[in-house]
């Protein structure tokens, strides 16, 4: 019986590529699940044989360790080069967005506080 590895959900595709690679490069026999076109299920890697659960799980923990200090390691350097995205270039780079999010945040906030304020009255 498979055993799921993976659950694709919010996983970049280059991550779910590089997980499919290490799979083969250790020969651990898997297949994958697709997404279903409605957003029900958002597809997983499952292992064949149940009983490399424990290689593969040892291999997947070791590969998002050696990715995590891959991506700070990233962050760092384009923060050290004056790159990295931050709160004011993101307002810079999509100004109609950061308006209309602020505009519902306002929105959202005003008709949670109006029945309070409305009491004093």
């Amino acid at each position: 019986m498979a055993k799921l590895l993976l659950n694709l959900r919010h996983v970049p595709e280059d991550e779910a590529q590089e997980v499919r690679d290490l799979l083969e490069r250790h020969n651990i026999g898997y297949y994958e699940t697709p997404p279903h076109w409605w957003g029900i299920s958002m597809g997983a890697i499952w292992l064949e044989d149940p009983d490399q659960a424990e290689e593969a799980k040892a291999l997947l923990e070791d590969y998002h360790a050696e990715r995590a200090e891959r991506s700070r390691a990233e962050y760092e350097r384009n923060k050290r080069e004056g790159r990295a995205e931050t709160v004011w270039t993101r307002v810079r780079n999509r100004p109609l967005q950061t308006v209309f999010y602020t505009a519902i945040v306002l929105l959202v906030l005003y008709f949670s506080t109006k029945p309070f304020l409305a009491l004093g009255e």
